[in-house]
């Protein structure tokens, strides 16, 4: 299994498929496993390069709390370890805030950018309300039980239940660390990037779900309004899991974003 080192912390990465690179950020406690929905689609055009955040996964679990930038950084060794100079750059949730991060300390780095069901961090946020955050803090416990407790949060009231057990049975195989995961917020919590996004230039898609309660969706307008050019998609009946809730629709945005860029770094 492939892993790189940065800053003494080894970082689990591997890839799939062949073509331009793409590299995979996934959101806060999901290993990188939890792109099975996305990753099989993107891999039939696109080098897909996914790594566990540290914290998470195959990666090591050092003392927090872990800083975004830190994680970002994390992303820039790996693309390193892969030889590879330029990606296109997917973040999902905590994933969208290392994307951003990552554009902006190494913007030569990235040929375009998608943010997902993110934000940006500071004031302007718009926050989850205190339930949720109350359920996204209830660490410790049955791991099922604390991820059962978070879907009504996640999901859309409307996703068969099946397709969230799919979910659920990925994630339970990556369970992370009470540590890992606690670090991990508390980077989220202490980041900011509102003042510094309008600095992206990036050719950007911003995607979000209309229902999403854990990052409302009024973080991806705030976003798409800050950065120049960007593309805003709001998904209906789509929480903040919207490949779950809406998968034919959301892979299509992205496939479709993805394509249109392809070929022009």
């Amino acid at each position: 299994m492939p892993f790189v080192e940065n800053l003494g912390v080894k970082i689990y990465w591997d890839e799939v498929g062949a073509g331009e690179p793409v590299l995979l950020i996934m959101g806060l406690g999901w290993a990188s496993p939890m792109w099975y929905r996305t990753r099989p689609l993107l891999a039939e055009r696109w080098r897909t390069i996914a790594f566990d955040n540290r914290g998470v996964g195959r990666s090591d679990v050092p003392a927090g709390p872990y800083s975004i930038a830190g994680m970002a950084a994390d992303a820039a060794a790996v693309l390193d370890a892969a030889g590879v100079a330029s990606a296109h750059v997917v973040g999902m949730s905590m994933g969208g805030m290392i994307a951003q991060e990552f554009a902006l300390a190494y913007p030569g780095r990235v040929r375009s950018l998608v943010l997902g069901c993110t934000a940006c961090g500071g004031p302007e946020s718009v926050q989850p309300d205190a339930e949720v955050v109350r359920v996204l803090m209830s660490v410790g416990g049955d791991p099922e039980v604390r991820a059962r407790a978070m879907n009504p949060f996640i999901y859309d009231a409307g996703t068969p239940a099946a397709r969230i057990e799919e979910d659920l049975k990925v994630r339970l195989d990556w369970v992370p660390t009470v540590e890992g995961y606690t670090a991990q917020y508390l980077g989220i919590v202490a980041w900011e990037a509102y003042s510094r996004i309008s600095g992206i230039a990036a050719r950007t898609l911003v995607i979000h779900g209309e229902t999403d309660r854990l990052l409302p969706a009024a973080n991806g307008k705030l976003i798409a309004g800050r950065i120049a050019g960007a593309r805003l998609v709001l998904v209906p009946r789509a929480s903040h899991i919207f490949t779950t809730d809406q998968p034919e629709i959301s892979h299509r945005e992205m496939i479709g974003f993805l394509d249109a860029g392809s070929g022009a770094a």
